[in-house]
């Protein structure tokens, strides 16, 4: 019988040295080509400069008249109508004006426009309230973007406004940072598939298939390898398959010090174990390793725990790992709505629900903490960090947290 040891043999580091080992081997991987039409939230990799002006020539800002700002408020014979997309062939001479949509070239000759609100014509004469100066109601040439000026920087993060910019100047390809391809597997005899008869003493595999969602919210592509029952071989062979097809391997369970617990055992035979253990809370026995080029994290058991591992530890890696240069989630001060213990030892993460309320954001924890009690994350846009000690902090206390998800309105 195997004896359980009453030591970890990996020290307990901070999360903030545990973040910087992480970061240090996470860099972003290499560079494809793609239609940049579809290529919303990916990270550009090249610095993009606008291969025309926009707009290409004068433009009338409005819908309205074209004419010369010289013939004041003299009435105006109207020549024309022009269109948006159309190139007008005419040239405004002096008392002519045409009627002109918005986004329409100008004519020649016309140096301003006038909105239609402003004038007042009848049979085929315009007369105007009040002049107009030089370039009234026109957008000039490259009044929007100026031909060679950079629009996106490398690094950003592409969304709806960056991809109609890029299909505003025809630019249908761009260069971006591949996706990565993260391996999960489960690990445990305890551990069954959601879908089928779950034994006394069984428990469904929850952690696997939260932890693949996790994944595509990060902005990766995520492959299942199921469950590994708690054999040396068998596991080993679950993380090599897992290293052979992806950039990440994730597992959960087997992390702590039991004496089925045989992750660390795994990870050491064939990579380097970089920490095993953090100063933190829910999470402890979170492992972090790498096998050549490829990162491995090993989360805990706990459903809890290994979601909100993953948000700290494996979430900021694979935003790096895209090119994204602000990788970490954005961070808040918030009021407590109601107090708060913290844990004596390490700092804690709080599940909470966090909204704007009387200019402030307010900070309501999701119930009971437990490390097994997935409620506890239902509903919750935010981490409340809270620092070790004996002392609760009182309503109404400040403390920092991590937002995960958009803001409550109150």
């Amino acid at each position: 019988m195997h004896e359980m040891p009453h030591e970890s043999p990996y020290p307990l580091v901070s999360i903030d040295e545990a973040q910087h080992l992480i970061l240090s081997h996470a860099a972003p991987l290499e560079i494809e080509e793609v239609d940049a039409l579809t290529a919303d939230g990916r990270v550009l990799a090249e610095t993009i400069r606008s291969p025309e002006a926009v707009p290409d020539s004068p433009r009338a800002a409005m819908d309205g008249y074209a004419l010369r700002a010289a013939d004041g408020l003299a009435e105006r014979r109207v020549v024309a109508e022009l269109t948006a997309g159309v190139t007008p062939n005419l040239v405004i001479g002096p008392g002519m004006a045409a009627r002109i949509m918005t986004g329409a070239p100008m004519p020649a000759g016309a140096d301003a426009m006038i909105p239609v609100e402003l004038t007042e014509e009848r049979d085929g004469v315009l007369r105007v309230q009040r002049a107009v100066r030089p370039g009234d109601y026109v957008h000039t040439a490259g009044q929007d973007i100026e031909r060679g000026a950079v629009v996106l920087e490398q690094g950003t993060l592409l969304g709806p406004p960056e991809v109609g910019l890029l299909a505003a100047l025809g630019l249908t390809r761009a260069r971006v940072y591949r996706r990565p391809r993260v391996a999960v597997l489960s690990t445990g005899d305890e551990i069954v598939e959601p879908g089928t008869p779950r034994p006394a003493g069984g428990v469904r595999d929850s952690n696997r298939y939260a932890l693949l969602a996790a994944v595509r919210e990060a902005g990766c592509t995520a492959r299942s390898l199921g469950i590994a029952r708690d054999d040396l071989a068998t596991q080993r062979e679950a993380v090599l398959r897992g290293l052979e097809q992806a950039d990440m391997l994730i597992t959960s369970g087997g992390a702590s010090m039991g004496t089925r617990d045989l992750i660390k055992t795994v990870l050491a035979e064939i990579g380097t174990i970089h920490f095993g253990r953090v100063a933190f809370k829910p999470g402890k026995p979170t492992t972090f390793a790498t096998a050549g080029d490829k990162l491995i994290f090993g989360l805990p058991g706990y459903p809890v725990s290994s979601l909100v591992s993953f948000e700290v530890f494996v979430r900021p890696a694979l935003r790096t790992l895209q090119g994204d240069t602000r990788p970490m989630r954005p961070r808040v001060r918030v009021t407590l709505a109601a107090p708060v213990h913290p844990a004596p030892d390490r700092p804690e993460y709080q599940r909470i629900m966090v909204r704007r309320a009387g200019g402030r954001l307010i900070a309501t924890t999701t119930g009971a903490q437990g490390s097994s009690r997935l409620l506890s994350l239902r509903g919750a846009n935010g981490l409340l960090i809270v620092p070790p000690g004996d002392h609760e902090y009182p309503a109404g206390a400040e403390l920092e947290a991590m937002l995960t998800g958009p803001l409550y309105d109150n």
